[in-house]
């Protein structure tokens, strides 16, 4: 006779009110190498860090990633607490991070691992502060080469400290911590945004949540509806179809956007291929472009890549969207055929009908004079990459219908 195991609830409160998990903050996690300014190898130390989470939810979890780590990662405990910029605790919020109902757990290399359901109430664009004490040492920690990260490493158990010391080492980038998902109060959606360094706001202000996904976040949160949570997955430098800073974006995303709880929609916005693809070998290009191996692309392979993104994207149960390629004219990297394949694929996003929706950044950051070039008051001095107000006009630009 066969019988039925039912699988343990996850705590008392699983009812008709309770929600299905949703990912409302996260960063693409990438080995730490050379291109990417990541965390030198440390031992016996307290990494405390700062996220913002875009919706909310009555209790979180958290997901740690050992991914690109080559030994076991030994985590001797862990705290979370409703926090601030300054890495300081709401005084009452701070709560003990277990996994598998301990307060110490080793996470293979390789692998990630995803702690147990805490009961913390966080409210839409909350901070969270959360410590995460490593006794042993740490030579290759996964990280996010992020310009935003807010961390500092401490050197002990540091994780009950309701603020960091005055002496505390900052943290250069995102470390270990991969993604926070909530269980909300009421049905919610995830966008989930693939991109490269315009995506993950390179030029806004750090640490103060100005990157266009962050800004349309709040947009959300204001008109409230179903879909609340914005997840930044954009590596500085990424591309779609070969590796060099982070995995291939055809690679990872799998892993990075469809693995999303409660994904409803996916925002394609990868433009480095073409860009690379056709800059001039020069002088001032030579030591830029060794760290972009693999050989040119066409204006045809990025098509193709997007059509690929769309289909896994509309396989799993999510819209697919595009955001047409911004201009670049001004840069080192800059030719003229790399424009001319940019406006091909620009043309064909906002034409073929392959997505449910265009985000044509392109259109409100090119420069009515030259439209080879982003406005001068859009970009961080560097002709490539946005300002504050250059990423609050590409959050400004979006229909928030689309998401409905």
């Amino acid at each position: 006779m066969t019988t039925a195991i039912n699988p343990p609830s996850e705590s008392a409160s699983s009812d008709a009110n309770t929600f299905a998990w949703v990912r409302t903050w996260g960063a693409s996690p990438q080995a730490p190498d050379n291109s990417v300014s990541c965390v030198e190898p440390f031992e016996n130390a307290t990494l405390r860090q700062v996220v913002r989470v875009s919706g909310g939810g009555r209790r979180i979890r958290i997901r740690i990633s050992n991914e690109y780590g080559t030994a076991p990662l030994t985590i001797g405990a862990a705290r979370v607490a409703i926090g601030d910029s300054d890495g300081g605790i709401q005084s009452g919020s701070s709560h003990a991070v277990t996994f598998g109902g301990n307060l110490a757990t080793t996470v293979p290399a390789g692998a990630p691992i995803l702690s147990d359901p805490i009961d913390l109430r966080t409210a839409a664009l909350s901070r969270l502060t959360i410590s995460l004490y490593l006794p042993g040492r740490v030579d290759t920690a996964t990280c996010h080469g992020t310009f935003h990260a807010l961390g500092w490493i401490i050197p002990g158990d540091a994780t009950a400290l309701a603020s960091p010391p005055t002496d505390a080492a900052p943290l250069p980038a995102q470390a270990l911590i991969a993604a926070v998902e909530v269980q909300p109060d009421a049905p919610t959606k995830a966008i989930a945004v693939v991109g490269d360094s315009r995506v993950d706001g390179i030029g806004s202000t750090p640490g103060a949540d100005r990157r266009w996904t962050d800004l349309l976040a709040e947009r959300l949160a204001a008109r409230g509806g179903q879909t609340r949570c914005v997840i930044n997955q954009g590596i500085g430098g990424n591309r779609m179809l070969a590796d060099g800073i982070g995995t291939a974006a055809l690679a990872r995303f799998d892993r990075d956007i469809l693995a999303t709880p409660g994904l409803g929609h996916v925002v394609i916005a990868v433009g480095n291929d073409l860009i690379f693809s056709f800059a001039p070998h020069t002088e001032e290009t030579a030591g830029f472009l060794e760290m972009f191996p693999g050989a040119p692309v066409t204006a045809d392979d990025i098509i193709a890549a997007h059509l690929q993104l769309a289909a896994r994207a509309r396989a799993h149960g999510a819209k697919a969207y595009a955001a047409t390629i911004a201009p670049y004219g001004g840069t080192d990297v800059y030719s003229p055929e790399g424009d001319k394949a940019r406006e091909h694929v620009n043309s064909w996003i906002r034409t073929s009908g392959a997505f449910d929706g265009v985000l044509d950044f392109d259109a409100v950051w090119r420069d009515p004079a030259d439209p080879t070039r982003i406005r001068g008051d859009l970009h961080m001095g560097d002709y490539l990459h946005g300002n504050d107000a250059g990423y609050a006009a590409l959050a400004d630009s979006i229909d928030l219908s689309l998401f409905d």
